[in-house]
């Protein structure tokens, strides 16, 4: 008969309290080198990792938690339905997991890793978009109507629930601007953006529904871009707008249709240093690059569950080292690729 071994409560305490848990992100490579486009053509983008949740570092303390507690789950932190991701000039990354309501925070410099899920009055239920700000505070959106802030370490700082008098309907997309010092927050029932000094007052808003420039048709998702410009998926006008960043049409593209460069239910947007925009279509199962213009560029992906294949991916995000992070929500994972800048332009 086995028998779990008995330890000393003052051992016991002495280890546990003198070895703090450390963590690192769980990823999974492929055995095989994947572009896109396929060779022999020069790669755009190169698949790196697949971030599958967080586990333990196991030292002496996790060693020791093992043989007391009985081991750790594989699944006890993994991915469930990841939606939206973001990370921080130091390294640090957030992801939104509807499958959990909760973002997980990992923070490397201290190898820490923080659940969060909202103050206890007022939890998360869908956190649906995450953006760090210029102090790594992170906001977090929940579509049943609030957008949390959490300071650098974690801890809640305020929950926003209305602004300028009217309560949110549904949050979704966020976006933090560090030229003005706002973060945008689409409000997709409202057909709105509002834009959110550092406190979560309320500076101005955009939008509307229509299908005219400047309008939306139930909006989704934004990012900035340094030129002082935002791109907001319009949803179901089937295009992505440009706007500036006080909300003022600049262009548009996109189309409904099932064939390369339509939209179908575009999600995720991002763009690159070269000003190569990425959208992902969930019903498609890809990601779409376009140029400026809106002209097709490439399709990155396919429907599937392979390394570098997706199944209704949400969320994407392209970090300050060129590498774009794509939430692959249903395979229960983040694919992250790397992007090579100055393709296609002529050599000098």
């Amino acid at each position: 008969m086995h028998r779990r071994r008995t330890w000393p409560p003052l051992v016991l305490l002495a280890l546990l309290c003198g070895c703090a848990t450390s963590w690192r992100l769980r990823t999974e490579e492929a055995p095989y080198a994947l572009q896109w486009p396929y060779q022999p053509s020069p790669a755009k983008l190169t698949y790196v990792r697949s971030l599958t949740g967080l586990t333990t570092n196991r030292g002496a303390a996790g060693v020791l938690a093992a043989v007391v507690y009985g081991g750790e789950s594989a699944d006890a932190n993994a991915l469930v339905l990841p939606v939206a991701v973001a990370t921080a000039r130091d390294g640090r990354i957030a992801v939104a997991d509807m499958g959990r309501a909760c973002v997980h925070l990992f923070l490397p410099a201290t190898a820490r890793y923080v659940r969060l899920t909202g103050p206890k009055q007022q939890p998360m239920r869908t956190p649906i978009a995450v953006a760090f700000d210029d102090g790594m505070r992170l906001f977090v959106s929940d579509s049943s109507g609030r957008v949390y802030a959490f300071g650098p370490d974690g801890a809640p700082l305020f929950t926003i629930s209305s602004v300028g008098g009217a309560p949110l309907q549904r949050p979704t997309g966020l976006a933090w601007n560090p030229q003005r010092k706002l973060i945008y927050v689409v409000d997709t029932l409202a057909h709105t953006v509002y834009a959110l000094d550092a406190k979560g007052e309320l500076a101005f808003s955009f939008g509307g529904r229509g299908d005219v420039g400047g309008r939306f048709n139930f909006p989704t998702h934004i990012t900035w871009t340094p030129p002082g410009e935002v791109l907001v998926t319009d949803s179901l006008n089937f295009r992505i707008q440009i706007l500036d960043e006080k909300g003022k049409f600049l262009s548009a593209f996109g189309h409904h249709g099932d064939g390369s460069g339509d939209l179908a239910m575009p999600k995720g947007v991002a763009v690159d240093g070269d000003g190569t925009v990425y959208v992902a279509d969930t019903l498609f199962d890809v990601v779409q690059l376009f140029d400026r213009g809106g002209r097709f560029l490439l399709t990155l992906g396919r429907r599937g569950t392979d390394f570098g294949d997706f199944w209704m991916p949400s969320g994407v995000f392209i970090d300050e080292k060129d590498q774009l992070y794509v939430c692959d929500t249903y395979n229960h994972r983040v694919q992250v690729f790397r992007i090579s800048r100055g393709y296609g332009q002529p050599a000098r």
